[in-house]
């Protein structure tokens, strides 16, 4: 089986040779350079520059000579054998031979996500050597892999989001092939691919569309990458166009089952419909036939992306990352109460037990961190399933200074409990990459600019910046010990070591988890399968913490102590106990919970 995504950008193996086709409505002059000859472009209306070259075939490399003067690569290109700098190859996507006809993807809530960095999550770095590590994957209880941003990125170290050319997987992990090949192994042992695209920044280094598509940026909507995209003003039904099928390419031409939308906060539209609206829109119109996921990240906390259809189906977006829950539980467990942190760090208790039962903490709150901004929408309406929850992520791990892992800062009974209560929670669980051993490695920031001196030191530069109004980094010479993102070591000791897997506590962390996804798969799914009628929760002035979510036919109980001294606690007579790491199980209904001890269970709905 062959598949394409046909699109108006780019180039395309046709039977009279190869179409070329730049939009550059701000330019003079475009000339193909096809193998090394230049060749003269026809000109259309809205800045279209088109070729039909019966010279090309799948292999040939190709660039655009900008009025004479720049030589850049194709916006569109479809892979960079040569960095973001270099010439584009022309790939014939029809030359991959899928072997996985009968996969349609799985329903949404069946889903366990494991978020990967491609060049650290195995020695090789690579897709290939990714794909070795599926298998056991599959056996842990993952159901769903998500790919940090593979969108070709300059140098050969990088989170992914400095791309600059969005429909090229990075020729660093291996070719498109050795990706499709990934995602047909995935697909083989049942397991869903999902990936993180990035549509409200291009990085920089290797954006040349200021050179001949100046409108696809405005100042009218400023981001902290710079001038932002484009999406609601003069030539803006092109540039969403351009958007809109890199989503659909890489869910048709690469059979993805899902995309998590990065930082959409951030991609400002004054239009209607707004683009998150129509971006959504198209992809289901294109895509009926199959289970497609789409995830969005969303500081705003807008519900209104995750409404549901009466068949309780989404209407656009399937789930939000859950920040609020993740931070909510990083205040509580760490104490630590600077950057984002402060805006949970007042009351943790209480902003966990509402972002658990309801999905938002924030729901049209004020924000202590941004003072001035009213975050969030009301979400109590919302399935748990339209939430994505972790305990910790790239960003959350790769954020702090030196990268530390949630199991390095806190005592390992309170990470157990966390643990136990988000992967048995009815959210969507991600772990990240490692989390289910305890890793020892943490996961720092990084880039490549060695060949651009000046944008490596003021990337150097404005990492230690970013951390001058915290405490620990105030003084100067304590900050110059943040790792330097720029060196080779500090991407080298990002890298996961799957040897740990043998070793205790490793071997035992790793065995709990997997015993605890058994668990979700057995007890928590077919509730996620019935009608959701509803959560309650209450927090005790001992901080105690009751939480329920009701389903057709049973409702899922969560009581847990934070406090400082033992508490008694009833639960129904009936009640299956699914989960505690109390001393002892209630008995006729009651028991006593110690301090940080809980106990999920499953009981009949009233």
């Amino acid at each position: 089986m062959q598949r394409i995504h046909r699109m108006p950008f780019g180039a395309e193996v046709t039977t009279d040779g190869v179409r070329f086709a730049l939009w550059a409505p701000t330019a003079g002059e475009v000339k193909l350079v096809l193998d090394g000859t230049d060749q003269a472009m026809e000109i259309h209306e809205d800045g279209w520059h088109r070729l039909v070259s019966s010279n090309a075939q799948a292999g040939s490399r190709y660039g655009y000579r900008i009025d004479g003067n720049f030589l850049v690569p194709d916006p569109a290109s479809r892979f960079q054998p040569d960095d973001v700098h270099g010439l584009s190859l022309v790939v014939d996507p029809r030359s991959y031979e899928w072997s996985d006809a009968f996969w349609n993807g799985r329903p949404w809530e069946e889903t366990v996500l494991y978020e990967v960095h491609v060049g650290t999550a195995t020695p090789e770095g690579t897709y290939a050597g990714l794909m070795k590590k599926l298998d056991a994957l599959r056996d842990l209880g993952i159901t769903a892999i998500e790919l940090m941003p593979v969108a070709e990125f300059p140098g050969r170290r990088n989170w992914g989001y400095d791309g600059t050319l969005p429909y090229a997987p990075d020729a660093t992990y291996g070719s498109p092939e050795d990706l499709k090949r990934l995602i047909d192994h995935a697909h083989e042992l049942g397991l869903m691919m999902f990936l993180d695209v990035v549509y409200n920044h291009f990085g920089p280094s290797g954006n040349y569309l200021h050179a001949y598509a100046k409108s696809f940026f405005t100042e009218r909507h400023p981001t902290p990458w710079g001038a932002g995209i484009n999406v609601d003003g003069e030539g803006s039904p092109i540039v969403r166009d351009f958007f809109i099928h890199n989503a659909l390419y890489w869910l048709e031409e690469y059979h993805f089952d899902g995309l998590r939308f990065d930082a959409v906060h951030a991609i400002v539209d004054d239009s209607k419909p707004h683009f998150l609206e129509e971006l959504a829109t198209r992809i289901r119109q294109a895509i009926p036939d199959r289970h497609i996921h789409l995830v969005l990240e969303n500081e705003a906390n807008q519900a209104q992306w995750l409404e549901r259809h009466p068949d309780r189906s989404p209407r656009l977006h399937t789930a939000q990352w859950a920040d609020d829950i993740h931070n909510s539980w990083h205040a509580l467990l760490t104490r630590e109460n600077e950057g984002y942190y402060q805006d949970y760090a007042d009351e943790p208790l209480k902003r966990l037990g509402r972002a658990l039962a309801e999905g938002f903490a924030y729901q049209g709150d004020p924000s202590a961190h941004k003072p001035g901004v009213i975050r969030g929408e009301p979400s109590a309406h919302l399935p748990p399933t339209a939430f994505v929850s972790f305990l910790q992520n790239h960003d959350q791990v790769g954020n702090r200074a030196f990268g530390e892992r949630l199991s390095h800062l806190i005592p390992q009974d309170r990470l157990a409990l966390a643990q136990a209560i988000f992967l048995l929670s009815p959210h969507i669980p991600l772990i990240f990459m490692g989390e289910e051993w305890s890793a020892s490695a943490p996961f720092q920031f990084f880039v490549d600019f060695d060949s651009e001196p000046d944008l490596a030191k003021a990337v150097r530069e404005g990492r230690r910046g970013e951390f001058k109004h915290f405490k620990a980094f105030s003084d100067p010479d304590t900050a110059q010990s943040i790792p330097d993102p720029t060196e080779d070591a500090t991407f080298e000791c990002s890298r996961i070591d799957w040897g740990e897997l043998k070793r205790s506590p490793h071997r035992e962390a790793l065995l709990e988890t997997k015993r605890l996804l058994q668990l979700r798969k057995d007890a928590v799914l077919p509730l996620l399968r019935s009608e959701y009628r509803g959560s309650r929760y209450t927090i005790s002035s001992e901080n105690m913490l009751d939480v329920t979510w009701a389903f057709a036919g049973a409702e899922l109980r969560l009581l847990a102590n934070f406090g400082d001294r033992p508490m008694p606690i009833d639960v129904g007579n009936s009640a299956q106990v699914l989960w505690s790491n109390a001393d002892a199980l209630p008995v006729h209904g009651s028991v006593q919970l110690e301090p940080w001890k809980g106990i999920i269970v499953k009981e009949a709905s009233a």
